[in-house]
């Protein structure tokens, strides 16, 4: 199978440029060997005077209760296809500082470092993750005893993506649409706000013609 491999506008590391968030999964087992090293990664990244804000909830199909317990935490549309994926997990990051219990103002931030880590080490595996905005916190708090100051915030589904040609005509459209990202001169700025830095004037990055991004593409 092809992978959906970014064009981008200037070099950078392939591991990068191979990660992509498919909506198929296959029916295969991630192993609690890699599914460790997943999390390991994510317990390396960097965060705010170390406070490593992060907490994930795991299920796999291995434990069906588990598994839907945590698929009914997603909104309808995302448990449609999440559904397929072997492993599912919940983000969830403290709003507090521990040493003083004063608001954490990065601690979204370093969420997302935590799972960028752990997609980086997944794409190495040649394992795949999807990560969503859309779950239902409320629930996720009820179900799980969420203590106070704790946010859940996202979901991941990770596994083995599927051949585009086994899924259903929707899936199959979201996983060969092309992907899209703005250029640099949209987002890197000198100056004031909208002026393009000077650093882009030698070789600015085309918008690549890629499909907009349903949350993670």
């Amino acid at each position: 199978m092809e992978i959906k491999a970014a064009v981008t506008g200037h070099p950078i590391l392939k591991l990068l440029a191979t990660r992509w968030s498919p909506y198929g999964f296959k029916n295969r087992i991630v192993t609690n060997v890699d599914l460790r090293s997943l999390f390991e990664a994510a317990r390396w990244a960097a965060s705010s005077y170390n406070e490593q804000p992060w907490t994930y909830l795991v299920a796999t199909k291995e434990h069906p209760d588990d598994f839907e317990r945590l698929l009914s935490c997603l909104v309808e549309g995302n448990q449609a296809w999440a559904k397929n994926a072997p492993v599912l997990a919940l983000g969830v990051v403290s709003l507090r500082f521990v040493k003083n219990q004063q608001d954490n103002r990065a601690a979204q931030h370093d969420l997302g470092l935590a799972s960028a880590n752990l997609v980086m080490e997944a794409t190495s595996r040649d394992l795949s993750v999807h990560q969503m905005i859309g779950i239902l916190p409320d629930k996720a708090r009820e179900l799980y005893q969420i203590p106070p100051h704790f946010e859940p915030l996202t979901a991941l589904a990770i596994g083995y993506k599927a051949d585009p040609a086994e899924l259903s005509d929707a899936l199959k459209t979201r996983d060969l649409a092309l992907r899209q990202r703005k250029p640099l001169s949209e987002f890197v700025f000198t100056g004031k706000w909208g002026q393009p830095s000077p650093l882009l004037r030698n070789g600015e990055s085309q918008r690549t013609d890629e499909h907009p991004k349903s949350h993670h593409s």
